[in-house]
């Protein structure tokens, strides 16, 4: 594979915005060595909410279960379709932005090269990203949307359900939930890295308020920030638990209870904890490598030996349904209904990527150094698509084709206990024993991994944007963690994990919309000074300045085309 993204065809691009150098920067923007790493009331304040609310959980289960239950019914029914506009209009809005000379840009200096060459960047992406859907719901969603078609759109069980189940798993876990992460990470990429800012989410705000994100509106940001990454990594936990009990049980009989869970929660805070503070470099990566392995080798070997022409031709056909829906599917809310659906499938599903959003941008920005903004949405939006999509087809379209043409039980086991659907799978499989141990190890290994860098962007966003916060602090952001996912666990299990993710990631659904905007106007603003400086270069030899195309958001300056890694 080529390590250019597109870049065969010879072109003109728009000579990018100079980075510039930190020392003329302003003083707010470079980072202070000496006010890394410091414990402010970022912090202090983070730290003091969430022991109140596992305080709540502990003492007064009951009311917690009730308050974000009726929060949840109250936000889904009045804004749940805030979750459809945005995610659409940051996805318009990063195809433009592709398309447009912007997308030359690079992440960095004009003179940096990627670290990492493109096929590792990809794997790198797919093995840290969302890893515990490919279990938790590989099978989870399609099967039951096979059982239930969404909105009733097609006969339970027919040929036409079972391509509708994947069109919306493809929906679910496509180009909107890669939208989220991308603009994080192009956010936070451009301002670290070209404007020489601290890595913490207000700092992506500098356009838009200037000193005032040093002041209490910037500090509550990241507050909002770090709330949001932490829930969504304790719904993860919560799942990976939930799925890790019901392979023991379903092996080795263990209970598949509230006790168990604790239990398995409390191992895997325990891992993901001792990975965190080994640094990153070492726990996510190990951890991340041994799991894409594992992960392809089970790919594999489910696509050989289960039905691969059924797969290939189901493939073909849940493309085109997704690709000819796409729009409908992305504006398609509740005004007739299918709420508890919505909040079920497509709301939860869009505040779990909200909620990740910090999380994976700061992990995209980390590796992504030296790309160009082309080449970073490209990349970004669609192969980790591509990779979603055949993992659902394979394992959700199994799980199907045993149902209609097998006689198998799938559904039936799934609507009883949406854990049981991966491991219900293979158990129609040869070395059925065999291939579970390999998915309960891989679970862990996705949970660990995940929860791990998690644990790693936590500390990081409450020690001032340090990039190696404390031991201490990440110990103890480690253990909030998981405390918080038993608190949740304990107060309703995976509902009381969906409607919290739902409920305290629609704040921070606001703070993407306007880092957005805020990363808009940065890149405008510079190109517009570097068309300026051109200019005045230019003046005294009597050369006109370049003219600014329509619609675009800088000088059509010509250059040598750059074929480097993009």
């Amino acid at each position: 594979m080529s390590s250019d993204l597109g870049a065969r065809v010879p072109q003109q691009p728009v000579a990018p915005a100079p980075a510039p150098d930190l020392a003329t920067l302003p003083p707010d923007a470079v980072p202070d060595p000496a006010e890394e790493g410091r414990l402010g009331s970022v912090f202090w304040t983070s730290v003091a909410i969430s022991a109140v609310f596992v305080a709540w959980g502990v003492l007064f289960t009951e009311n917690l279960t009730t308050v974000t239950t009726a929060s949840l019914n109250w936000l889904t029914e009045s804004f749940g379709w805030t979750y459809l506009v945005v995610t659409l209009a940051i996805l318009v809005f990063l195809v433009f932005l592709a398309f447009s000379p912007a997308g030359d840009i690079r992440l960095g200096r004009d003179t940096d090269r990627p670290e990492f060459s493109t096929p590792t960047w990809f794997a790198m992406i797919c093995a840290a990203v969302m890893g515990i859907g490919l279990v938790s719901y590989g099978v989870a969603e399609p099967i039951s949307h096979f059982a239930t078609p969404p909105h009733g759109l097609a006969e339970a069980g027919s040929p036409e359900a079972a391509v509708r189940a994947l069109q919306y798993a493809y929906f679910d876990w496509g180009l909107h939930a890669w939208a989220i992460f991308a603009v994080f990470g192009l956010a936070i990429a451009y301002s670290t890295y070209r404007k020489g800012r601290r890595t913490t989410v207000s700092q992506l705000f500098r356009p838009l308020l200037g000193d005032r994100v040093d002041g209490p509106a910037g500090k509550a940001i990241d507050i909002l920030a770090v709330f949001a990454t932490l829930f969504g990594t304790t719904t993860s936990l919560g799942l990976g638990a939930l799925q890790v009990n019901n392979g023991l049980g379903t092996l080795f009989g263990v209970p598949v209870n509230s006790v168990s869970q604790v239990l398995i929660i409390a191992a895997i805070t325990t891992l993901f904890t001792m990975s965190a503070v080994t640094g990153v470099s070492r726990g996510i990566k190990y951890l991340s490598q041994g799991s894409a392995v594992l992960a392809v080798l089970l790919f594999l070997f489910v696509l050989v030996a289960g039905p691969t022409v059924f797969l290939f031709n189901l493939y073909a056909e849940s493309i085109g349904l997704w690709a000819t829906d796409f729009f409908r599917m992305s504006l398609q809310g509740t005004a007739f209904g299918d709420l508890q659906w919505m909040q079920w499938w497509t709301y939860f599903m869009m505040a779990w990527w909200v909620s990740w959003g910090a999380f994976v941008g700061i992990f995209l920005a980390r590796i992504s150094r030296g790309r160009t903004i082309r080449g970073f949405i490209t990349g970004v939006l669609v192969v980790p698509s591509i990779v979603f999509f055949t993992w659902f087809t394979v394992f959700g379209g199994s799980a199907i084709h045993i149902d209609m043409f097998q006689g198998g039980t799938i559904a039936e086991q799934t609507a009883a206990d949406i854990n049981s659907a991966f491991f219900a799978t293979l158990a129609n499989f040869p070395l059925a024993e065999v291939t579970s141990v390999v998915a309960i190890v891989l679970v862990i290994m996705f949970f660990v991994s995940g929860a791990d860098a998690n644990t790693y962007v936590l500390g990081m966003l409450t020690s001032n944007g340090s990039l190696n916060p404390r031991r201490p602090v990440l110990v103890l952001w480690g253990v909030l963690t998981g405390v918080t996912a038993i608190v949740l666990m304990l107060a309703g299990g995976l509902s009381a994990l969906q409607n919290t993710v739902i409920v305290t990631s629609a704040p921070f659904l606001l703070i993407i919309a306007g880092l957005t905007v805020a990363f808009w106007k940065d890149l405008t603003a510079d190109r517009r000074a570097a068309a300026a400086a051109m200019a005045t270069r230019l003046a005294p030899a009597g050369i006109p300045a370049p003219t600014q195309d329509a619609g675009t958001t800088g000088p059509a300056v010509p250059a040598p085309a750059d074929r480097s890694a993009t």
